[in-house]
């Protein structure tokens, strides 16, 4: 009954006006204003603030500047082997394992679209379809840089507009399609397994979502826009760089061709996970052959 319920007010809520107010209020530099937010968000979430890169609460220029902190340098340890994913964020498995067809595994009884989720465009979700996927979900707590899972060239990005409902377990229950209807930048990379995609969902307060280079992505007009980047001077990202951040929690989507990639059996929807650890395991032979494709 809860669970219906704070499903049936996030439909009847200005969704979008509300997170640009809290976003406001996040980006506020009013000392009172941001210790008492960073203060608050700290003792209700538990946050560990002894991995933060800067530990001191009241250091930080707002709220947003506290939550998008970096860690320690030493916080995050990254898998090297080359035949190894990292894992790209810390947060919960929401699920994870192969695609079917076109369609990907949301919660009981609900399957969403592959193509919908890209953006509609049945060229960029080609190579991934009856391939695997992860969902990562990002509480509160957690820490909310997103970094990459191996080593890649960005060939292009696509924002879709869309809903910003909440992505946690509730509401992924109860919304079809959740994941493929809520706001969304979608960053297509090209690897030595061949292409990479990863989803970054908006979600209910969430103000943004940033790319490493294309800064806030926010375009003027709603509707999907699609940036190519193979013309341009090459974005190349190594394993565990940065490639992005949510302000407040949300969700990734890591999706990858069929024969790529195996999960490790420790992994499962549930588990707690954290950015750089080992993720998954790479075909030694799609390495092998993208990097002869490469030197063709």
């Amino acid at each position: 009954m809860k669970d219906n319920l704070f499903t049936l007010l996030q439909h009847l809520i200005p969704q979008h006006l509300l997170s640009r107010f809290l976003g406001y209020l996040a980006a506020s530099s009013v000392s009172w204003i941001k210790d008492l937010l960073i203060q608050l968000f700290i003792k209700h979430f538990k946050v560990n603030m002894h991995e933060a890169a800067n530990p001191d609460p009241t250091s930080y220029s707002c709220f947003n500047d506290f939550f998008t902190r970096p860690l320690r340098s030493d916080a995050r340890p990254i898998v090297l082997e080359p035949t190894h994913l990292a894992c790209p964020a810390d947060g919960c498995i929401s699920q994870l394992g192969d695609i079917h067809h076109d369609l990907i595994f949301q919660a009981k009884g609900h399957m969403y679209s592959l193509t919908t989720l890209i953006g509609g465009n049945h060229e960029l979700a080609k190579p991934f379809i009856s391939g695997t996927f992860a969902t990562i979900y990002l509480s509160p707590k957690d820490y909310h840089r997103v970094h990459m899972p191996l080593d890649g060239t960005l060939r292009s990005m696509v924002h879709v507009p869309g809903r910003l409902f909440s992505v946690n377990q509730a509401t992924s229950a109860k919304v079809p399609g959740l994941f493929a209807c809520n706001e969304r930048v979608v960053a297509i990379f090209d690897t030595a397994v061949g292409p990479l995609c990863m989803v970054l969902v908006g979600a209910m307060v969430v103000a943004s979502i940033s790319t490493v280079w294309a800064g806030t992505v926010c375009p003027p007009r709603r509707q999907i826009t699609t940036t190519n980047y193979q013309d341009r001077s090459s974005i190349n990202l190594k394993k565990g760089a940065q490639m992005g951040h949510f302000q407040l929690g949300s969700t990734v989507i890591l999706c990858l061709p069929p024969g790529v990639n195996k999960w490790p059996k420790e992994l499962y929807a549930g588990a707690a996970i954290q950015q750089g650890q080992l993720f998954g395991y790479l075909n030694q032979s799609k390495i092998a052959g993208n990097t002869d494709k490469a030197s063709a």
